[in-house]
């Protein structure tokens, strides 16, 4: 048998199986929200999975290895997980803080830092590891922190710090 024949087998078998989800090798800070969140995610999957096999012969093959794969990525997550203490300072940028900046133009924009798995940038809720968190994270009311973006670095200044 040709070689051909046999990755083309290899292949059609590996089609069926989802791509696993990458894990960060950032650590795995979370505030105590983003571990709720974490714990109610597996707890969502684990019940999808269940009520997939209790299916048997009628369960979708592809939807029950999304969701195994889901599962062992928020596992994973969740074994990992370093709660952050709840942001009280309202002097420096914590994980968990609240924080107002203003950009060179003077436009005021308010974000939460969170952990990776909780990060909704259109919630205002930004990845500590991102390069905005990054910026931030450390910085002082009134500090101006140089915000390297892919649009070009832009200097902002911290006017707000709130507890979260």
């Amino acid at each position: 048998m040709s070689r051909a024949f046999v990755n083309e087998d290899n292949a059609a078998a590996q089609a069926d199986q989802p791509v696993e989800r990458q894990i960060s090798a950032q650590p795995n800070y979370v505030t105590p929200e983003g571990l709720s969140l974490l714990q109610n995610k597996v707890t969502e999957l684990q019940a999808q999975l269940s009520e997939q096999s209790a299916r048997g012969e009628q369960a979708d093959k592809q939807r029950l290895a999304d969701l195994d794969r889901d599962l062992r990525y928020y596992k994973q997550r969740l074994g990992s997980a370093q709660v952050v203490p709840i942001a009280t300072s309202t002097e420096k940028v914590q994980i968990g803080s609240w924080v107002t900046y203003a950009d060179e133009n003077d436009t005021e924009r308010r974000v939460q830092l969170v952990g990776e798995d909780q990060a909704d940038a259109a919630h205002g809720l930004i990845n500590w590891g991102s390069p905005l968190g990054r910026a931030l994270l450390g910085a002082q009311l009134g500090d101006e922190v140089l915000w390297q973006r892919p649009a070009g670095d832009q200097m902002i200044e911290v006017i707000r710090i709130e507890a979260a």
